[in-house]
């Protein structure tokens, strides 16, 4: 049944999870973060179930609302989430594009716009994040605010600091450093929440990115029916 799966789907990825354990969910053709022009490649080869996770942002490079309408005009059944999926999904869910996971539902929902939430910066040769999605930061914020860590006044104006940071600046390390630095919080407060941050970060991109590889791979399980 994989092997069958593996020629029935692919997924582009990388950033939000690694294709090492995308790998241990579902076999697939996992394939670097997409770009404009590649879908039609993948159409053509006859893969019936795409899964968009990662792409690139910020230029005329980043895959189009076409391609991706194309795709599913085509018969294909095209999932995303986690970032640039989720990004798509919000915009193309009324064309049959199927959305999945929190970042989807925020951006669908209007709760954020910018493309900005969920960039980040990478190394070019592995994928592997080398700064911290703002979408991330949100949510290991919130927690860090549950944990009695922050209180309600240095949680929103830690998140606003985030916010207004340049998004491959951002950090945990920067972010806390500054915090700081700007009397944000204490320096013994800037310890607790590093710590924190490093050691219960609210991974939301990763577990968005599971719920895409689940999903695809409960289409393709379907198409065997």
């Amino acid at each position: 049944m994989e092997n069958e799966m593996k020629e029935k789907a692919v997924i582009f990825t990388g950033n939000s999870i690694s294709h090492e354990d995308a790998k241990k969910i579902l076999l697939a053709n996992y394939q670097p973060p997409v770009r404009r022009f590649q879908l039609e490649k993948f159409i053509q080869q006859g893969y019936k179930v795409m899964g968009i996770i990662d792409g690139i942002f910020f230029d005329r490079a980043a895959v189009g609302h076409r391609e991706i309408i194309s795709a599913l005009n085509a018969g294909v059944r095209v999932v995303g989430g986690a970032s640039m999926g989720a990004l798509r999904a919000s915009e193309l869910d009324t064309h049959g594009m199927i959305g999945v996971g929190k970042v989807y539902e925020w951006y669908r929902d209007g709760v954020i716009e910018s493309d900005d939430e969920v960039a980040i910066s990478t190394n070019p040769e592995t994928f592997e994040p080398i700064s911290v999605p703002l979408v991330n930061i949100r949510e290991t914020l919130k927690a860090a605010l549950g944990a009695g860590i922050l209180s309600e006044k240095e949680y929103e104006d830690i998140l606003e600091l985030a916010i207004s940071t340049y998004y491959p600046d951002r950090s945990y390390l920067g972010l806390t450093k500054e915090g700081a630095k700007k009397g944000l919080i204490s320096e013994e407060k800037r310890k607790l929440l590093l710590d924190f941050c490093i050691n219960s970060e609210v991974d939301v991109k990763k577990r968005d990115a599971v719920l895409v590889i689940e999903t695809v791979k409960r289409l393709v399980e379907e198409t065997e029916v």
